[in-house]
This record gives C-alpha cells, sequence and structure tokens, in this order.
C-alpha cells in the first residue's frame, strides 16, 4: 500500500541515504573536541561549548575558503593520536547511521595527523579501526578515501597515493585533492594521480569550488577523476558540463559550505537546481558536519525548501549516491535495488 505522506525532517531522516563528500577531521562532536582536549592536555581557543563552537564552525556567516579551512586547525589539534582518530570515525559513522546513512564515504589527508609521531599507515589503521567498530554495531557500510592537499608538495601526494595503494582493497577506497584551488593547479599532482588510475583505484578531486571551470577540466583531464567535489563553477562552461554529463561524472554537492566559503551567494542561486533539471548525476553531501554546522537531513530539506524537491526527486539523488559510490558494481546493483523499491511506497503530497 502506498503511503501519501508530506516531506518532513522525520520522514528525511528515514530514507536510506549515501554520504560521499565527509571530511572526518571537519564532522568532529563538539563535546569529543573538548573531551580529547582535556584528556592529552590541548589547548583550545576556549573550553566553554558555545564559545568554542562559534571558533570551530560556521554560524550564518560566508567567509572564504582559506578562512573555513583555517577551522581544521581546532579539530586536527585533537587527532594526533590512534584513539582519537578511532573514535571520531566511530562516532561520525554513528552520526550517519541515525540519518540512516547505508554507506559513508569518509575522507581526511594521513599526513595531517602526524604531528605526535604517528605515521600516515598508523592513522589508516586508526580510522578503519572505528569504522569497522561502527559497522559491527550499527551495519553501516563505510570506506575512506585518502586526500592529498593541493598546497602541500607534489611528492607528498605521490606519498599519499602510495598509502591508498597499500591500502587498497583493505578499507580504502579513492584518493581525493582537497584544499584551496588558487594557485595550486591539480595538474601539478598527476604523477600520484598517475599512480592511483595504474592501480585501478577510485578517485576524485576538489575542484570549482574556488576557481572555475578550469580547474574542473584538469581534474578531468590530468587526474581521471571519476567524481567532482562541489563542481559550483562547472556551470561557466557549457562544453565541459556536457562532457561531465555525458560520461556521467557525479557531482558531489554540498550545499551549506559552498554558501559558507562563498562559493556561491545563497542557497536560492546554488546551481544544484540548474544541474538536476539538465540531467547531470548530482549527490547531496554535508562536507564537513561541525563546521558547516549540518546534517545530511538538513541538506534534503534545504532541497526542499528552496527548490521545491519531493520525494521522486529525492529518490533519484539517493540512487545517483549509490550509483557513484566507489564500491563494486554487484554490491551498487543489489542496494539500488532494494532501496528503490522501499522508495517508491513513499509519494509526496
Amino acid at each position: 500500500m502506498t503511503k501519501q505522506i508530506k516531506i518532513t525532517e522525520e520522514l528525511i531522516r528515514q530514507l536510506p541515504k549515501t554520504e560521499l563528500h565527509c571530511h572526518l577531521d571537519g564532522s568532529l562532536r563538539l563535546n569529543t573536541i573538548l573531551e580529547l582536549a582535556e584528556k592529552n592536555k590541548i589547548e583550545l581557543p576556549s573550553r566553554d561549548p558555545e564559545t568554542l563552537h562559534k571558533a570551530v564552525a560556521v554560524l550564518g556567516n560566508t567567509v572564504t575558503l582559506p578562512e573555513y579551512i583555517k577551522k581544521f586547525d581546532i579539530t586536527l589539534s585533537v587527532l594526533q593520536t590512534p584513539e582519537a582518530l578511532s573514535r571520531a570515525a566511530y562516532e561520525l559513522a554513528e552520526d550517519c547511521h541515525r540519518e540512516n546513512v547505508l554507506y559513508l564515504e569518509v575522507r581526511y589527508s594521513p599526513i595531517l595527523h602526524t604531528q605526535q609521531g604517528m605515521t600516515p599507515m598508523e592513522t589508516v589503521d586508526a580510522v578503519l579501526t572505528g569504522l569497522k567498530q561502527a559497522e559491527d554495531e550499527f551495519k553501516i557500510k563505510s570506506g575512506v578515501i585518502i586526500c592529498g592537499i593541493r598546497s602541500i608538495s607534489p611528492e607528498v601526494s605521490y606519498r599519499l597515493a602510495e598509502l591508498a595503494v597499500a591500502f587498497k582493497n583493505r578499507g580504502v577506497v579513492g584518493f581525493d585533492l582537497a584544499g584551496v584551488e588558487e594557485n595550486f593547479p591539480a595538474k601539478d599532482h598527476k604523477e600520484a594521480f598517475y599512480l592511483i588510475l595504474n592501480n585501478n583505484i577510485n578517485t576524485t578531486l576538489h575542484a570549482g569550488e574556488d576557481y572555475g571551470p578550469e580547474s574542473i577540466h584538469q581534474a578531468v583531464h590530468y587526474c581521471g577523476a571519476h567524481r567532482i567535489g562541489h563542481g559550483v563553477r562547472l556551470k561557466e562552461d557549457g562544453d565541459l558540463l556536457n562532457f561531465i554529463n555525458d560520461h556521467r561524472i557525479a557531482l558531489e554537492i554540498c550545499m551549506t559550505s559552498n554558501i559558507h566559503t562563498g562559493s556561491v551567494k545563497n542557497y536560492e542561486s546554488h546551481p544544484f537546481k540548474f544541474y538536476y533539471d539538465f540531467g547531470l548525476r548530482v549527490t547531496l553531501n554535508t562536507d564537513n558536519r561541525l563546521i558547516s554546522n549540518t546534517s545530511l537531513t538538513k541538506e534534503y530539506l534545504l532541497a526542499h525548501k528552496y527548490f521545491n524537491f519531493q520525494i521522486a526527486n529525492f529518490k533519484e539523488i539517493i540512487i545517483n549516491g549509490f550509483k557513484s559510490a566507489f564500491m563494486s558494481h554487484r554490491t551498487r546493483t543489489n542496494i539500488i535495488r532494494r532501496i528503490a523499491e522501499e522508495l517508491d511506497t513513499y509519494v509526496s503530497v
């Protein structure tokens, strides 16, 4: 029997979903930062939860991408031990499970967690330990995406790519390039992506967030991107947009984050609806749950509020997420078949 139901927060929370663009170091729980800082004697801007929240999160204001990235200094300061990384990964997966995220891809850069002696390999082990515990308890499937950083040397990106190769089929499902785009072109890191692609590993790059479509062009044609993180500037190049569409290169859309970094002026002018209407393979994601003060449920509700998206639209976006996930084709097909039947039981009014 078909259920007639309105779009509500509770409904969105119950829908099966993917989370494909989510940074571990941008998605901690606030109390976890406070507890880890207390335990490891780490200095914070404030021990007062409200004041700390204002320091680490963007609460209604627009900042530049460099200013946004600067906020990670706070979260990274408490993520320098294996125990901290395992806890953060476990809690992120638990938070996603509470929103009925069936599949989560967690991305982070191991090189940013070595300040107190951890090796990059130890950081991966720690993150995978936390995710495994969450999978055992909550049945949420997950994978790790290792990030190179544009503003750190291409040599470091290559070493991180070697790490991704070492952990292929052991929990790492992809490789990314993150960070400020302007003056740090993706093509400088192409050797790392040659290694990744030659080892048949999935790639996604942050591109077209704070720089134009040329950044997306490099991500695709120099680095072989299978997905694009953000891509809000893609609409400025119709030829490239058609190429992305024709080749079903998915866009990892993170609306609130794009507003916060000034990549997009406001929700009304966000290109998400244009991309969706054009037929691009778009997905909805949080980017940074803490720093952007958001959740996946909130992002879907924003699409409903500003673009009047209904269950039929959400079904397509959700299935796009599973189609774009860095998992085996057989696994994807089985999940999509199952959730499509579930989503068909909902009709919005």
